[in-house]
């Protein structure tokens, strides 16, 4: 048996290898492989015995050339046409040497699932019935072009329905229930077995230590790309200001968490630049980074970490964040985000109107960040509220344990 995965993108990268780690420990586990289509597939490094069979390659656009048009030629120039060929090739001689495919992502690595002759699996990780609608029907649009995002019956278009619906294509793996429901209208055979974007969230190293109960804790999440983040992470330290100006005599703990492969410097100078202050004290909320970064003014404290990422979600209160994958998975464990759009390329104002519509009241989006101490005090003193948000995060983005399921599936699938 035979496997080969294909996924574009960093988050779909990180959500196949949860999936390949979990064939791995079957005691049949199929000889794997992985291509990714975006990028240079840094995640599947982690991964031992998956190699990457076919060309890969960083383009200028970073992986956003479908979110912003004018990247396109950056990247046809950078050779992008060259490389999708080249991949294409790998793919229909896999498909020939009677391997099956798993596509992870858009419908990019699922047309190439359908080329390559093989039999394939989907895991759709960009779409969701929640960007059209909820459990009550269609979201209000503001303009006509709006509202023809829904005019074919799904967030799924008719020639991705039909990628979907082709005998080859033995499973579809959607990221939440309402989405699975509509596919299967369409004879789709889609299966509702949770959102791996979910797994992967370590918790073993939280502690419930009374400090944390005591201290307003607030993730800070500027995205994992530079240069934007480093614009997103000014903007943010902007409006965590902003709350603690509104409360500079109680205590308030920052998590600030910032990407591995990004240089902390930056991040470092635009605290400095608003008056925060290196520190070697303990924080009143601490991660097990033995390299974080601590910062302090009057009563709050800024961490700084690129090794606590769980730590951080499952520590914090709410999150003002300017991220895609992480604020899916904050809003997840059921906790509140605050968003403020950005410049982009990937979070910019259309971005952040998509996600608010994916997560629904979980994200309360902002137009300036002088509205956050209204939301905050609100947030907080709002038991109810507080209560709803996590009943809707945790429906619209699932529970752990999703990459086993989906796993046990292909298994059962390749026998």
């Amino acid at each position: 048996m035979k496997l080969l995965c294909l996924s574009n993108g960093h988050g779909e990268d990180a959500i196949a290898v949860q999936i390949l780690r979990r064939l791995q420990q079957h005691h049949q586990a199929p000889k794997l492989a992985a291509l990714p289509l975006v990028g240079e597939g840094r995640a599947y490094t982690d991964l031992d015995g998956v190699p990457i069979v076919g060309p890969v390659k960083k383009m200028p656009s970073g992986g956003f050339v479908y979110m912003d048009g004018r990247q396109l030629w950056r990247d046809v120039r950078g050779g992008l046409l060259g490389l999708t060929l080249a991949q294409r090739r790998v793919v229909r001689t896999w498909g020939r040497e009677g391997g099956a495919i798993l596509a992870v992502g858009d419908i990019v690595p699922l047309l190439l699932a359908w080329m390559s002759g093989a039999n394939y699996a989907f895991v759709g990780t960009a779409k969701s019935e929640y960007y059209l609608r909820d459990e009550i029907g269609l979201l209000p649009r503001r303009t006509w072009f709006e509202k023809l995002e829904s005019w074919s019956g799904s967030v799924y278009l008719p020639w991705e329905r039909w990628l979907m619906t082709r005998k080859r294509c033995r499973a579809v793996f959607p990221r939440d229930g309402l989405t699975t429901r509509y596919l299967q209208k369409f004879n789709v055979p889609a299966y509702d077995l949770g959102n791996p974007m979910m797994d992967g969230l370590d918790a073993e190293t939280v502690t419930n230590a009374e400090e944390t109960h005591r201290v307003l804790t607030i993730a800070l999440m500027p995205g994992s790309r530079s240069p934007e983040a480093e614009r997103n992470w000014e903007q943010i330290v902007k409006t965590a200001a902003i709350v603690r100006d509104d409360r500079p005599s109680r205590a308030i703990a920052f998590l600030g968490t910032i990407a591995p492969g990004l240089d902390l410097d930056p991040f470092c100078r635009v605290l400095e630049t608003y008056g925060w202050q290196p520190s070697e004290s303990r924080s009143p909320v601490s991660v097990s980074d033995p390299e974080a970064r601590r910062f302090t003014l009057g009563q709050a404290t800024v961490v700084l970490t690129q090794r606590a990422f769980a730590e951080c979600l499952y520590r914090a209160d709410l999150a003002i964040a300017m991220a895609g994958t992480a604020t899916e998975q904050f809003v997840g464990l059921g906790k509140p985000a605050i968003a403020l759009p950005g410049t982009g390329p990937q979070y910019t104002p259309a971005f952040a109107e998509a996600q608010s519509r994916l997560l629904g009241s979980s994200l309360v989006l902002l137009d300036r960040p002088e509205k956050v101490t209204d939301v905050v005090e609100q947030l907080l003193g709002d038991p109810d509220w507080l209560q709803a948000i996590a009943e809707n995060g945790r429906r619209r983005m699932g529970d752990a344990g999703a990459s086993d399921r989906i796993a046990d599936y292909i298994m059962q699938l390749l026998s």
